[in-house]
């Protein structure tokens, strides 16, 4: 089956992930918007969607904060609810359409995914695969444009 999301515990991935707005602490907004502005890349060279949910802590309650397509689908939980649920949740529904990743260091979480028809990810496995990504993605970059600037002199 194709994978059609990755579903990410925010706050699970930002305490793994300490070189996202170094020095600053893993609960601030800050620290979000370095994780999302990485996550949006990823999700660029991927072509995978990507919904980051985040226990409370942010804009009104379950409301998403991404302004147009190209970004990643940001949700909050609401008061009595955590990020696990909704994690939950929306594997359950999209289950019908495709596999989902979930992507946190809670085991238990992991299991309830895989238990949906799901797959799991460590948080430290999917930052390696982030990184390798857009590593990828840039040493492809500078390979086109090497490209490019030969044709350019060419034509010259």
């Amino acid at each position: 089956m194709a994978l059609v999301r990755i579903l990410i515990d925010g706050y699970s991935l930002l305490h793994k992930w300490p070189e996202l707005a170094a020095g600053r602490p893993r609960h601030t907004a800050a620290a979000r918007d370095a994780l999302i502005r990485q996550l949006t890349l990823y999700q660029d060279a991927a072509g995978t969607p990507v919904t980051v949910f985040f226990d409370g802590t942010g804009p009104p309650a379950g409301k998403p904060i991404a302004s147009d397509s190209t970004q990643i689908e940001v949700l909050y939980s609401r008061t009595g609810q955590t990020a696990d649920q909704m994690i939950e949740r929306a594997a359950h529904r999209f289950a019908a359409y495709g596999e989902v990743l979930a992507v946190t260091d809670d085991s238990a979480e992991r299991e309830t995914v895989i238990s949906l028809g799901g797959s799991a990810a460590s948080c430290r496995n999917f930052i390696r695969k982030v990184e390798n990504a857009l590593a990828g993605l840039g040493d492809e970059l500078r390979r086109h444009n090497r490209q490019e600037r030969h044709r350019f002199r060419q034509r010259r």
